[in-house]
């Protein structure tokens, strides 16, 4: 009998170990803490951002906040609505001109033009282009499933409902926001929407974003006097 007693004493023991082991991944998952995040990158001014390896592809965390080009070089910080309006040259925001609510952990707000130059991200990453976004939508499961898979979890940073959001990918999307191209702000936590390199024509390029309403990821082509969100990709 009192064998009987230890034998089941370890066996519920046992049972609760797995249990909380269980729960513990479970969490992190959900959280998008212990998924595939593989180390930093630091752009030119210093500021470190986490990265996460997403199948073949190595992306930045985080969305960029640097206020330099690649060559150490400023990028315009233009808070003027017309000027932003009427510019046709490199510039950047932060959400609401307010870098000390917005910089972290939303990154800057930059115009298409900043884009075209090439110039932008640390050393040795750059602005992907569409096709190496279709690439991570793709491995994701495809359009209509992969930003959930992308979208930070829970409701601190997005507006409810956050439909679907599990950030299994590590992507670790934050809704930023944009900037219209008459300089006014809008939809802060509620849409991430992210450059591409790729131009359709000499004024738009290609973007795609994801909102707090959908699990879908979204593609279309804007005109280059937009501010919007950047991720790195690593060469």
């Amino acid at each position: 009998m009192k064998q009987k007693i230890i034998l089941w004493f370890y066996q519920l023991t046992l049972l609760t170990v797995l249990l909380l082991l269980s729960y513990s991944c479970k969490k992190a998952d959900n959280n998008g803490d212990n998924n595939n995040q593989t180390g930093t990158v630091t752009d030119s001014e210093g500021n470190i951002y986490r990265t996460v390896t997403i199948g073949t592809q190595m992306w930045m965390a985080e969305n960029l906040r640097s206020t330099k080009f690649i060559d150490g070089s400023p990028i315009p910080m233009i808070t003027d609505s017309i000027i932003w309006g009427n510019l046709t040259s490199s510039g950047f925001c932060w959400y609401n001109n307010d870098s000390t609510t917005y910089k972290n952990p939303y990154g800057a707000l930059y115009n298409g033009y900043t884009i075209s130059t090439g110039k932008l991200g640390p050393s040795g990453w750059h602005v992907p282009t569409q096709a190496e976004w279709s690439t991570l939508i793709t491995y994701l499961g495809g359009e209509f499933y992969a930003g959930g898979k992308m979208k930070e979890s829970g409701t601190k940073h997005w507006v409810n409902p956050n439909v679907d959001a599990t950030n299994e990918s590590g992507f670790t999307a934050v809704p930023g926001g944009n900037r219209w191209d008459y300089g006014s702000f809008y939809l802060i936590g509620t849409i991430s929407t992210w450059w591409s390199t790729t131009t359709f024509s000499d004024s738009t390029i290609w973007i795609c974003n994801v909102d707090n309403y959908a699990a879908q990821v979204f593609h279309g082509m804007v005109n280059k006097k937009y501010g919007f969100s950047v991720r790195c990709l690593k060469n």
